[in-house]
């Protein structure tokens, strides 16, 4: 994983073997093969995520791949502590959307802003290693948008996002959207201070991708089965990857969605609403709250009001 830089591999766990297939009635590819090859057992799988640290590089041990990833990730965790008091702080609800490239994020994002701009202060941060593309969609729809470019580099963290923050300057009690970059892996292990990592399965991929990505799914309060106008088009079991997915996190709520049909987009901003309704209030309003009778109650912001669900 990203945390210690790997790529590479030099110790595999050998996993059980698989028989081979049967040979072809026609062609004996077998009698055609060396000796030493019809001999080998293929296993199943090569595990190089199986020692302590999840991962394998060459020429590192495990301890101090470990040892890399504990101050990686203990120096991102230190600026994901300052975000999350500025948007605890600021009444924000940050919502850090992740998924595999192509899932739909961008789209989904767009309609999501085209409903709740009139609604409630929101702004974005874009995530990609590359291009500012999705940034311009989303400012686009009149909505402040941020475009941070990775390089290389496969995920958001929080540095960075405290950098879009500072650029942003989102309002008091608003919505902050963080779009990651398209990654079910790395984005999973670094916290940028958001509320909730919303997870985007689209079903144009495999309803086992809870299984596979399991972190991601773990790491997430809510997902996401996007682009569902066109199941009637695809084989995707979606009653199949809500059980996956639910195995991995039983608590993960599951809303379905299209950008395209609309479906699923009330439920949608209905969960936004709510999370903003139990956040506290700006230390600004909760200190006016606390002020003495003889204050100017005008001056004082209706938080209920302001955070009434939105309307379609």
């Amino acid at each position: 994983m990203c945390t210690v830089c790997g790529c590479g591999s030099n110790a595999a766990k050998r996993l059980p073997a698989v028989p081979s297939a049967p040979a072809s009635a026609s062609v004996n590819y077998r009698a055609l093969a060396p000796a030493a090859a019809v001999a080998h057992e293929v296993p199943a799988a090569l595990d190089f995520g199986s020692g302590p640290a999840g991962a394998d590089v060459p020429g590192l041990s495990q301890r101090r791949m470990v040892r890399i990833e504990r101050d990686i990730l203990g120096k991102n965790d230190e600026f994901a502590r300052d975000n999350r008091a500025r948007f605890h702080g600021s009444g924000i609800l940050a919502l850090n959307l992740v998924s595999s490239p192509g899932a739909g994020k961008t789209t989904l994002l767009v309609r999501t802003m085209e409903r709740l701009r009139d609604v409630v202060p929101v702004a974005v941060i874009e995530g990609d290693q590359q291009t500012s593309f999705d940034a311009e969609r989303i400012r686009a729809t009149g909505v402040p948008a941020i475009q941070i470019n990775t390089g290389k580099g496969c995920h958001l963290d929080a540095h960075m996002v405290a950098r879009g923050i500072a650029e942003l300057n989102p309002h008091n009690d608003s919505v902050l959207m963080i779009e990651n970059v398209g990654n079910l892996v790395c984005p999973a292990a670094f916290d940028l201070g958001e509320t909730h990592k919303v997870v985007v399965l689209s079903v144009t991929e495999g309803e086992d991708k809870p299984l596979k990505y399991p972190d991601m799914f773990a790491a997430a309060g809510l997902m996401l089965v996007n682009k569902c106008d066109l199941l009637p088009y695809v084989s995707f079991d979606i009653d199949r990857a809500v059980d996956y997915a639910r195995r991995i996190n039983p608590g993960i709520r599951v809303i379905r969605t299209s950008a395209t049909s609309g479906e699923g987009m009330d439920e949608w901003l209905a969960w936004i609403a709510l999370e903003r309704a139990g956040l506290p209030p700006p230390e600004a309003e909760a200190a006016s709250d606390k002020a003495p009778p003889d204050s100017d109650p005008g001056a004082r912001h209706d938080a209920s009001t302001a955070r009434e669900a939105p309307r379609s």
